[in-house]
């Protein structure tokens, strides 16, 4: 008994495998440096997931914010994270620096 139970749940794990491997996403890079972002726009499909790897290639630490996504990262210099998304609905979402409020805007434009 103990040994079907076991090639039961072997069987699972097989079959679940792709299930839970991680699916290859498009991936924007970021740079943050004092209060400038390169590129200030980012363009990604709607209804897709996508990945936004961001670097602080500054002296100071940066904040990546978008209120509307509800996303934050904070990054100390030399530091670098990402932000993942989920399926966006198209529109163009604002993100900032919150560490630097008087640097320019960047923008989100899901299409």
């Amino acid at each position: 008994m103990r040994a079907l139970s076991l090639r039961l749940v072997l069987i699972f794990f097989c079959l679940a495998a792709p299930a839970f491997a991680e699916v290859d996403i498009p991936v924007f890079k970021l740079d943050m440096k004092d209060g400038v972002m390169t590129p200030l726009k980012i363009e990604a499909a709607a209804g897709k997931p996508f990945k936004i790897e961001i670097t602080n290639s500054g002296k100071s630490p940066v904040e990546f914010e978008s209120i509307e996504l509800r996303k934050e990262k904070v990054l100390a210099p030399g530091q670098a994270g990402s932000v993942v998304f989920r399926k966006l609905s198209p529109g163009t979402y604002v993100f900032i620096d919150e560490f630097h409020p008087d640097a320019p805007k960047g923008t989100l434009e899901v299409k």
